[in-house]
């Protein structure tokens, strides 16, 4: 009897996808000294609503959602999420640096506390809208980073934040070529 093969098999390979970001070193992970503000100011960046956790999320969502439609873009954003994996990895080195901990817990200048929560994720249906959302988060994490550099006054922890800045940049330009194709 001849086996019939299931129509609900994903016709899109994700085997090799390797991180997309700039072809740049990145800095050493280490900080001038402890400091529990700066910590703070980073837990942001690692899980606030604009943060390398929702952008994860958000893009390992919008991948899922278009990887039987739109393979190509699909690899696209789930390289760019492998990308934010690894910036979220060297924020929380260094948060633990700085005398921080690793709680999923942003903790605003203003004594607020938030844990992270799905909520902050943009999903629209949409593949343009989508791709745009991806864009916004994209220029508000880097405004988000340039303001806590503003912020920061250790030269270690500021080198890395920069270097993160680049990816995002890249990755701003990789999606709106995206958009252009649509």
């Amino acid at each position: 009897m001849e086996e019939k093969k299931s129509s609900c098999v994903s016709t899109c390979d994700f085997a090799g996808v390797r991180p997309i970001m700039m072809d740049l070193p990145y800095p050493p992970i280490q900080v001038s000294k402890k400091n529990q503000a700066y910590a703070d100011l980073l837990s942001v960046d690692y899980c606030g609503s604009v943060s390398e956790l929702s952008a994860i999320t958000q893009y390992i969502n919008n991948e899922s959602r278009l990887s039987d439609s739109k393979c190509s873009m699909a690899k696209t954003l789930l390289g760019i999420a492998v990308a934010e994996m690894m910036h979220l990895q060297k924020l929380g080195q260094l948060i633990v640096l700085l005398g921080g901990k690793l709680d999923f817990v942003a903790k605003y200048r203003n004594g607020r506390q938030q844990m992270w929560t799905p909520e902050y994720l943009a999903i629209p249906e949409n593949v343009g809208k989508m791709l745009l959302s991806d864009i916004e988060a994209e220029r508000a994490a880097v405004n988000q980073y340039r303001m806590h550099i503003k912020m920061i006054e250790d030269p270690c922890v500021n080198a890395v934040l920069h270097r993160i800045i680049k990816d995002e940049e890249y990755h701003i330009m990789l999606l709106q070529a995206l958009v252009k194709e649509l």
